[in-house]
């Protein structure tokens, strides 16, 4: 999961998702999902370090449609229900007999669009999940200057329209608003993290239409939906959705738990990964636990596979 060529090529809905693995081939599947502009970069320092933690958990890094390597779906409109199906289906292709999920940012609507639609993942993670409606509050103003940005992108001529949605100068300052750390190494690589990958999107226009979904819907929507077991890992400094916003999600999950960053932001998946990851495998393993011991307390036919040395995602 670096700058290696994908080792996991899959059919879906009419095109070719790419993807990363880290992990044995028939370890326990755990889908990760990046969020808006970027791509499976994003989530590799968490990717590797669940991937050490849990040697039995094999985790699966795909590009999103319309970003990175993988292209965007043919003859679609790129809203929030083609990503959940599209999620669906992948799931179905890597994972056929189950997964755990997790989702960071744009990638928690694209989780919850997934799960809303039928997907069922056996645990779910929400890394800065959206709880905020940002066409309203504080944050309102700027998302209408955004969406503006896009929207001048989509009709200018394509060289026009990559020069100006990759624009480094803008990069930077979306990159700098979004980072919360002190650390100068930190934000600098940072810095070098979008600057690299921030602009590997297919076209214009269905950047516009993935920045409209991200923008146009919360997780809180479709809570009820998530009734697997679920953790919410947030950022105590996020602009985007404060600890308010993601207390009042976990408190509508049926099964739901916060985990809270100190000095972090929106981007806990790069200030933060060493504490995401163990709270992850925390999580995993507890969650399993619980599960196995409910099941010795079941008619032994009912719990025949359940092996408590491995976790099931």
């Amino acid at each position: 999961m670096n700058e290696a060529p994908p080792d996991l090529l899959v059919p879906t809905l009419g095109m070719t998702t790419r993807a990363w693995s880290s992990g044995p081939s028939d370890g326990a599947p755990l889908i990760l999902v990046h969020g808006f502009r970027g791509d499976h970069h994003g989530l590799d320092g968490i990717g590797h370090a669940v991937a050490g933690l849990l040697p039995e958990v094999r985790v699966i890094v795909p590009d999103l449609p319309g970003f990175g390597l993988t292209p965007a779906i043919p003859g679609r409109t790129h809203d929030l229900p083609l990503y959940g199906e599209w999620l669906r289906a992948f799931a179905a292709g890597v994972a056929p007999s189950g997964s755990g999920v997790l989702g960071h940012s744009f990638g928690s609507l694209v989780v919850a669009a997934g799960i809303a639609g039928g997907f069922t993942p056996g645990r779910t993670i929400l890394v800065n999940p959206i709880s905020a409606p940002a066409l309203d509050g504080p944050n309102a103003v700027m998302t209408r200057l955004a969406e503006l940005y896009y929207r001048t992108a989509r009709v200018l001529p394509e060289t026009g329209a990559r020069r100006l949605l990759g624009n480094p100068a803008i990069v930077r300052l979306m990159s700098g608003v979004m980072a919360k750390t002190r650390d100068r190494a930190l934000r600098a690589w940072i810095h070098d993290q979008h600057d690299r990958y921030f602009s590997s999107f297919a076209d214009p226009t269905t950047l516009l239409q993935a920045f409209q979904a991200s923008v146009s819907h919360t997780v809180v929507d479709v809570a009820d939906a998530f009734t697997m077991p679920t953790l919410v890992i947030a950022g105590e400094r996020d602009d985007l959705s404060t600890p308010t916003d993601q207390l009042g999600l976990v408190r509508r999950l049926p099964d739901g738990r916060l985990r809270v960053i100190p000095g972090a932001g929106h981007l806990v998946h790069y200030e933060a990964v060493a504490d995401t990851a163990a709270w992850v495998a925390t999580f995993l393993r507890d969650t399993q636990l619980a599960e196995c011991t409910a099941a010795h307390h079941r008619p032994a036919d009912a719990h025949a596979g359940t092996e408590t040395g491995e976790v099931h995602p």
